[in-house]
């Protein structure tokens, strides 16, 4: 599975807008309104690189109201909740 987040600008006034309608894309699992540089990021997971590229190039960055994106792609996730599995299991 390959993870990515999708950082946006948008048009003034769309955050909303934009936010519920990214959620409807297949492959998009999560989106944020944040503060600094960018307006949204969007989490990806895709099985495959074309696919993802498909996602940003095509139904993110071409949409009404997304002025540019810039996309990260994940080498590998930490998360507290994942180590706590692994506690739980007897794993060191």
């Amino acid at each position: 599975m390959i993870t990515a987040l999708v950082l946006m600008n948008v048009e003034p006034g769309r955050v909303k807008e934009l936010a519920e309608d990214l959620l409807a894309i297949e492959g998009v699992t999560e989106v944020y309104s944040v503060a600094g540089p960018y307006d949204l990021v969007a989490v990806a997971r895709v099985r495959e690189h074309e696919a993802l590229s498909d996602l940003v190039t095509d139904l993110i960055g071409s949409r009404d109201g997304v002025i540019s994106t810039e996309t990260l792609i994940a080498f590998r996730a930490f998360s507290k909740r994942d180590l706590g599995v692994l506690w739980d299991i007897g794993v060191d």
